[in-house]
């Protein structure tokens, strides 16, 4: 099915905006998505005027306007999966002191629809809404290890193993080995992978059919982790995993999950 052009551009635009680039010139505009600056104008105009996205009076920029985080917020509440986790991720961060995420799949990467900061240090990268690569984090891992080899097949067709640290997973090969070691070991782990100095361990979530629709994890600095903590982080996940999967209808051998 072709493209509506207008619409893929516009939708372009606002792609361009995240926590760095919060605001931007028509000119940066123009340049990054390579139009003419009339074009870009009439779809700035045309975005504004949906209250997509905004000019700040004081210099003239664009943003993003309040009906992206309107339209978000409407998503999320729809998410029972984030209102059926909340209670555990908030009690995994006050027994660990560390920060834990929710995350799901959506296409061939993962995005953080809830976070509960830790105590004992503040990890960098995760905001919820932000999308994380699968073969670099150990939420993705997680979310697709358990996934069928046909499944598999097509999610990792033209795959881009980007290196983010020098211990980075780097090809096909090495992702599937590792993901062997998810299903193996019932959890995933990111040694510095993602981002430098954190170290984060996850599982996942199933819901009622047995299917993981979601992946939970515990991020720290990876000073503060020795072989004992990581036990004992593994095992606190996992009961988390096992209560939300049940609250989510899971059952397995005709039992519910303890």
């Amino acid at each position: 099915m072709p493209l509506i052009q207008a619409v893929d551009r516009a939708l372009r635009i606002l792609d361009l905006f995240d926590e760095y680039e919060t605001e931007l010139k028509i000119t940066d505009i123009s340049e990054r998505m390579q139009l003419h600056k009339s074009t870009v104008h009439s779809l700035l105009k045309t975005l504004q005027y949906h209250h997509y996205i905004e000019q700040n009076p004081e210099n003239g920029k664009y943003r993003l306007g309040m009906k992206l985080f309107e339209r978000g917020n409407l998503v999320i509440r729809h998410l029972d999966i984030r209102s059926v986790s909340k209670k555990h991720l908030i009690d995994l961060s006050i027994k660990t002191g560390n920060t834990v995420h929710l995350v799901i799949l959506d296409g061939n990467e993962g995005i953080y629809i809830d976070k509960v900061e830790g105590t004992s240090g503040t990890v960098l990268y995760s905001r919820i809404g932000r999308r994380v690569p699968i073969h670099s984090s150990a939420v993705g891992k997680a979310l697709v290890a358990f996934k069928s080899e046909k499944e598999l097949k097509e999610l990792l067709r033209g795959y881009v193993y980007k290196r983010h640290t020098a211990n980075t997973i780097a090809t096909e090969e090495e992702f599937l080995q590792e993901l062997e070691r998810v299903r193996s070991n019932g959890y995933a782990l990111d040694r510095e992978e993602n981002e430098p100095g954190i170290t984060c361990v996850a599982v996942p979530v199933r819901d009622h059919s047995g299917n993981v629709i979601a992946a939970i994890s515990i991020s720290q600095p990876s000073a503060k982790v020795d072989d004992l903590v990581l036990n004992t982080e593994i095992r606190l996940l996992q009961s988390a995993a096992e209560q939300i999967s049940r609250e989510m209808g899971y059952v397995q051998h005709g039992h519910l999950s303890v």
